[in-house]
């Protein structure tokens, strides 16, 4: 009967230490498990924050490229408005020019004829 006991109480004991380690590798299973999520999630956050990082650096070079572009358009646009500006001034410049020599081209027909007249008057008075 003590045998028979004995024997139980060893089963019980083997039993119990069977629940244990049965514990035992849930709890390590359990604790690889969250390292492995933990793992997951810290590789997923790098990767957003690669991805972000990528992402801004895109725009700020669009941008900058945007900003090139309409600093040159400005740049363009004023180089044309000095050229028309001084095709304008020639313009006006040659345009005095020509009126003063028709002005002056005209006074000097004017005193010749004067003199003409007056040259014919004076031979008429001979």
């Amino acid at each position: 009967m003590e045998k028979k006991e004995k024997g139980k109480e060893k089963e019980e004991k083997g039993k119990e230490k069977e629940k244990e380690e049965k514990e035992k590798k849930e709890k390590e299973k359990e604790k690889k498990e969250k390292e492995k999520e933990k793992e997951k999630e810290k590789e997923e956050k790098e990767k957003k924050e690669k991805e972000e990082k990528e992402k801004e650096k895109k725009e700020k070079k669009e941008k900058e490229k945007k900003e090139m572009e309409k600093k040159e358009k400005e740049e363009k646009e004023e180089k044309e408005k000095e050229k028309e500006k001084e095709k304008e001034e020639k313009e006006k410049k040659e345009k005095k020019e020509k009126e003063k020599k028709e002005k002056d081209e005209k006074e000097k027909k004017e005193k010749e004829k004067e003199k003409k007249e007056k040259e014919e008057k004076e031979e008429k008075e001979k």
